[in-house]
C-alpha cells in the first residue's frame, strides 16, 4: 500500500471513529426521539465510512488504525464537562458541529499532505467530508 494511501485511510478510520465516539456519548445526554434518531443515522454512516477504509487497508495488506484509550476518554470527558450545566439540544448540536468542522479540517490536511494518494483513498477521505458537511447542514435546525 503506498504511504500516502495509508496515511489517508488511517485519518478517515480516526476521525469517524472519534466521531462515532462522540455521537455514542452524546445519545446518552438527550431524551429527544427525533434528536436521537438523527444521531442513530449519523452513526451508522460513520460505521459504514470506517469499515471501507477499513477494508481497502486490509485488501492491501496495510495497518489498521489503533484508537487510543487516552484520547478517547479526553473526547468523552471534554463532552461530559461540556455538559454538566446544558444538555439543551442546540448545546448539543453546537458541540456537534464543532466536531464535523473539526474532522473536515483535519481531513483536508491529510489530503493536502499526501498529494501522491490514488484517487481511490482520496475519493473515499472526500466522502468523509462531504458527510461532515451535510452534518453541519443537518444539525443547524437544532441550533
Amino acid at each position: 500500500m503506498k504511504h500516502d494511501d495509508a496515511k489517508i485511510l488511517l485519518e478517515v478510520q480516526k476521525n469517524t471513529e472519534l466521531g462515532m465516539t462522540a455521537i455514542d456519548t452524546i445519545l446518552d445526554k438527550t431524551s429527544d426521539d427525533e434528536f436521537t434518531l438523527q444521531l442513530s443515522r449519523q452513526s451508522l454512516q460513520y460505521a459504514e465510512i470506517h469499515n471501507k477504509a477499513l477494508n481497502r487497508i486490509l485488501k492491501n495488506e496495510g495497518e489498521v488504525y489503533r484508537g487510543n484509550q487516552i484520547a478517547d476518554m479526553m473526547l468523552k470527558g471534554s463532552i461530559h464537562a461540556g455538559t454538566v450545566f446544558n444538555v439543551s439540544r442546540p448545546h448539543l448540536a453546537e458541540m456537534l458541529i464543532q466536531g464535523s468542522s473539526r474532522g473536515i479540517t483535519s481531513m483536508w490536511k491529510a489530503m493536502q499532505h499526501n498529494q501522491l494518494a490514488t484517487s481511490e483513498a482520496v475519493e473515499l477521505a472526500q466522502e468523509l467530508v462531504d458527510f461532515e458537511q451535510e452534518n453541519i447542514e443537518r444539525l443547524r435546525k437544532w441550533l
